[in-house]
């Protein structure tokens, strides 16, 4: 059995079609076809069921997924390890941010990183806070950037950044007259949120009991699954929302959003990394540079409209 063999084995049970996993690798269908046969042969076990044209796992095989992932997660971190141990950083970098780390705060300091590390490969993957972690408890990354307070077990926590959080509606909203939002207000209006395992809505949900609110008590009509969705169905309704300042400001010029008179709390954004897996020179330069002052951060909300 080699690496090889595994890496080919995994793409195939991923996509259960080999001329699509032979495609994705770079590799002929031949070369794909004989490397799961003879997987097959020299273990004396049937992976792949065929079946017509289409091949589909047998149940050997799916017992068989979770053991491939676990070699090759170790030979990547040897790989990881030899490397590190060369010199200076290089190498994959994995990271997984929430999407409004990812859309806002970095970019920049992605490619500040590129520059002072051109050997290092990033390899960023954008998803919510929720699934930025998994994705490291799990070891598909070494990194991942994260929006609110958010505790794992198995997962160190430093924090890199502030962040506002700031209630959005659309120029037909009452709201948007800049009158001053009571607590009490916030159950006379209809709300789009954020998806569960979002950063911005455990923010938000964590203000609303610190307001005595149940969060279920609140009139949500629709979920987003991204800031521009959440910010598209505000303006063409009569909804609110709640969004990181960053993420509003970006539509500043738009004239149909506006920041409704409602103090927010300040969040953090916050770099997570698993406690007990090594910390190669790639990550530490990038824990480093995430962690160095902002060249600015207005704290005050921003204002969308005059």
């Amino acid at each position: 059995m080699t690496l090889e063999q595994l890496r080919i084995f995994l793409e195939v049970a991923a996509r259960e079609h080999v001329t699509r996993a032979a495609e994705a690798l770079n590799l002929t269908q031949s070369a794909v076809s004989a490397a799961i046969s003879a997987l097959e042969a020299r273990h004396a076990v049937i992976l792949f069921n065929r079946v017509g044209r289409r091949i589909e796992l047998t149940e050997a095989g799916r017992l068989f997924v979770p053991e491939a992932r676990a070699v090759l997660e170790r030979a990547r971190n040897a790989a990881h390890m030899l490397a590190d141990l060369g010199g200076s950083a290089s190498g994959v970098l994995r990271v997984h941010a929430s999407q409004t780390v990812a859309s806002y705060w970095l970019p920049a300091r992605l490619v500040g990183y590129h520059e002072r590390f051109p050997r290092v490969d990033v390899r960023l993957t954008v998803g919510n806070t929720q699934s930025a972690a998994e994705a490291v408890l799990t070891g598909s990354a070494e990194l991942a950037v994260v929006e609110g307070e958010v505790f794992f077990p198995g997962l160190k926590r430093r924090k890199v950044a502030e962040d506002r959080l700031v209630l959005v509606v659309g120029s037909r909203h009452p709201w948007a007259d800049g009158r001053k939002i009571r607590s009490s207000d916030l159950m006379e209006t209809n709300w789009i949120m954020r998806e569960m395992g979002s950063g911005t809505r455990s923010a938000f949900e964590a203000q609303l009991i610190n307001l005595g609110i149940e969060p279920q008590s609140l009139s949500v009509v629709m979920e987003m699954p991204s800031n521009e969705a959440a910010m598209a169905a505000v303006e063409a309704g009569l909804a609110a929302t709640v969004l990181s300042s960053r993420a509003a400001a970006a539509h500043s010029f738009s004239g149909r959003l506006h920041i409704a008179d409602f103090a927010m709390p300040l969040r953090q954004f916050s770099a997570l990394y698993h406690g007990e897996r090594h910390v190669t020179r790639a990550l530490r330069a990038m824990l480093d540079l995430l962690g160095e002052p902002e060249p600015i951060f207005q704290d005050a909300e921003p204002r969308l409209t005059p």
